[in-house]
C-alpha cells in the first residue's frame, strides 16, 4: 500500500507498488487531466509534479512515492489562475490540447525555479512532444508566464471553468442517465 499526498489530499492506494503513478491517478483517483501518451516517458503527456519536480508519471511506480507530494494539472489551479495557464491561454498555445496538461506542468516546474528562463532552460525543461506543433508559441508563453509570476505583466484572465465537475453530467447530455427507450415492434 502506498501513501502520499495528491493535490493536497492524503491518498492511500491499495494497488501493486509497481503500478505507474499515471494509472493510479487516472483509474483510482479519476484525475484524468494527466494523459497517457507513450508509456515510455518520452512524450511528456503524463507530466505531474512530485515534490516540486516535473516527473513523467508513466515511469514512476507508486511504491517509490511514499510520503511524496504530487500535484496534477487539476491541482495546479482549479480556477485556471496559475501564470502558465494564463499565458498558454493568452498566447493560444493549445491546438488539440492532448499534450497541454503535461506541457503546463513541465513549464510550471521551470518557472518555479527560474523567474526569467532562457531558451536553453526552456528547451531542457520542456521536452514534451506535441504532434500539432505548438512549439513556435511555447517559448513565448513560458517567458510570459514568468513575467506574470513576477508581476511584470498581466493578461486578461482565462475564464474559470464554467461547469463544476459535479455538474458536468447535467450539462452534457451524453453523460446523463436516461431511461431506456421502449422499442415498438415493427408494424405488420
Amino acid at each position: 500500500m502506498s501513501r502520499f499526498t495528491v493535490n493536497g489530499q492524503p491518498v492511500h492506494y491499495r494497488l501493486d507498488p509497481e503500478t505507474p503513478l499515471l494509472w493510479a491517478l487516472r483509474d483510482a483517483s479519476n484525475l484524468t487531466g494527466t494523459k497517457f501518451g507513450c508509456g515510455t516517458g518520452h512524450c511528456g503527456a503524463c507530466t505531474v509534479h512530485v515534490d516540486g519536480r516535473a516527473v513523467r508519471s508513466c515511469r514512476a511506480p507508486i511504491g517509490t512515492l511514499e510520503g511524496s507530494f504530487v500535484v496534477t494539472i487539476e491541482g495546479l489551479s482549479a480556477s485556471r489562475s496559475h501564470p502558465v495557464q494564463q499565458a498558454f491561454a493568452a498566447d493560444n498555445v493549445s491546438q488539440c490540447g492532448y499534450c497541454i496538461p503535461g506541457m503546463i506542468m513541465a513549464a510550471a516546474a521551470l518557472i518555479d525555479r527560474s523567474d526569467s528562463p532562457t531558451d536553453a532552460e526552456i528547451d531542457l525543461a520542456v521536452t514534451n512532444i506535441c504532434r500539432c506543433g505548438v512549439y513556435p508559441r511555447l517559448r513565448e508563453a513560458i517567458r510570459r508566464a514568468a513575467r506574470i509570476k513576477t508581476g511584470q505583466e498581466t493578461v486578461a484572465g482565462a475564464p474559470p471553468p464554467s461547469v463544476r465537475p459535479e455538474d458536468a453530467a447535467r450539462a452534457v447530455p451524453a453523460l446523463r442517465a436516461e431511461p431506456p427507450r421502449r422499442r415498438e415492434p415493427p408494424s405488420p
